[in-house]
């Protein structure tokens, strides 16, 4: 007949063996040892193990557990029944020392992250502690009971990404209640669909990224464990974010006079640089479009800018813009050098501002463009 100290024997064994087994330093088990919750928290150990909870979810609810005890020991805590009073002050205490600046929410994610670990201890070994309130239903909780405990035991997941699956899988319940559509046999796809669009509404890009990724786990799982007679994750397409897709198109007419004051205008350097910006900006000119610009292609007296071999070969013309024609003659007057070739040189540069922000600038102002009859004060240049 086995006696009590043999089961006894057999349990401290195993919760040592598991310890090692998720913990490859010596200090480490010996630091849990050492706590003066240490049987408690080799208890866990065990329970986490037999509940399939992931490696690095264990890597880091035990050490949690172990700072627990210390701040619990050093705050006056005596005995098991003395740790629920030390949760919060325990939470608080490691937030602070943590300088992260966190926000309202972060902190909220990283408190929480912090509780269940101690609240799952003490329901293990504090029966009275079940009483305790419990955080708040998850999302499809009644219906799929085990999708959260699969995301946080086979998946792996920390609470931060629970934190979201439970935002969007919320957003999704509530407008199945609102739409009167149940989750369960076979939801449309076309339900599915309009609650992407309307989210789309008031989230940008990549969140609506994020509320298809996890609609899409969840579904798969649904289909997957047999809630589901078909793969919904198919039906759903989650919209395409691009590379620099948020750069934005032009900049504004108040940040391109900011970057033409810049320009040391006393200098043929500075001269040429500002009749090249003011190239770019006016009419979104390519760099080597710049470059290539010739007297022959200005046509001072009908104020017409002639740009030569642009894409398929095409050439377009545009009214020559007084700032703009100002600009290109005092250089071409005062700093061009003397040569036979027709060239402007007005490059290479580096400036290249692709831009049309001179015309949307005319644009807000009702304004054109277009030169009037007014004389820019220039001879022709042969």
């Amino acid at each position: 007949m086995v006696s009590r100290d043999d089961v006894l024997r057999l349990l401290v064994s195993k919760e040592i063996a598991v310890l090692n087994h998720y913990f490859i330093r010596p200090t480490t088990v010996d630091r849990i040892h050492a706590s003066w919750i240490g049987d408690a928290i080799e208890r866990y150990v065990v329970w986490l193990t037999e509940q399939k909870y992931a490696a690095q979810s264990l890597a880091f609810r035990v050490p949690v557990l172990v700072r627990f005890g210390e701040f619990a020991r050093k705050s006056g805590a005596n005995n098991l029944d003395d740790l629920p009073a030390q949760i919060e002050p325990f939470v608080e205490d490691w937030l602070d020392r943590r300088k992260q600046g966190y926000s309202e929410t972060q902190r909220s994610v990283a408190a929480r992250e912090l509780r269940n670990p101690i609240r799952q201890l003490l329901r293990l070994i504090l029966p009275h502690y079940r009483s305790i309130p419990a955080d708040p239903p998850d999302p499809f909780a009644g219906v799929a009971p085990g999708f959260f405990p699969y995301l946080l035991r086979e998946r792996g997941l920390r609470e931060t990404t629970l934190v979201q699956y439970r935002l969007y899988l919320q957003r999704l319940e509530d407008y199945l209640r609102r739409v009167s559509r149940p989750l369960l046999p076979d939801l449309a796809p076309a339900v599915i669909s309009a609650l992407i669009t309307e989210s789309g509404k008031t989230l940008d890009k990549r969140s609506v990224q994020s509320l298809c990724s996890i609609l899409k786990v969840f579904f798969r799982y649904l289909f997957g464990v047999g809630l589901m007679a078909r793969d919904l994750a198919k039906a759903i397409e989650s919209p395409r974010r691009y590379r620099l897709s948020n750069l934005p198109r032009s900049i504004a007419w108040n940040q391109v006079e900011q970057m033409l004051k810049t320009v040391d205008r006393r200098s043929a350097v500075g001269k040429r640089d500002y009749a090249i910006l003011l190239l770019l900006v006016t009419y979104g000119l390519r760099s080597r479009e710049v470059a290539a610009l010739t007297l022959d292609d200005i046509d001072w007296k009908h104020d017409r800018l002639d740009i030569r071999g642009r894409k398929s070969g095409h050439s377009t013309a545009y009214p020559l813009a007084p700032i703009a024609g100002e600009a290109i003659l005092d250089y071409l007057k005062q700093c061009r050098p003397e040569t036979a070739e027709r060239g402007c040189s007005l490059g290479p540069t580096r400036h290249t501002p692709h831009c049309h922000a001179w015309r949307c600038h005319c644009g807000r102002n009702g304004t054109s463009a277009r030169p009037g009859s007014q004389s820019l004060g220039r001879a022709h240049i042969r």
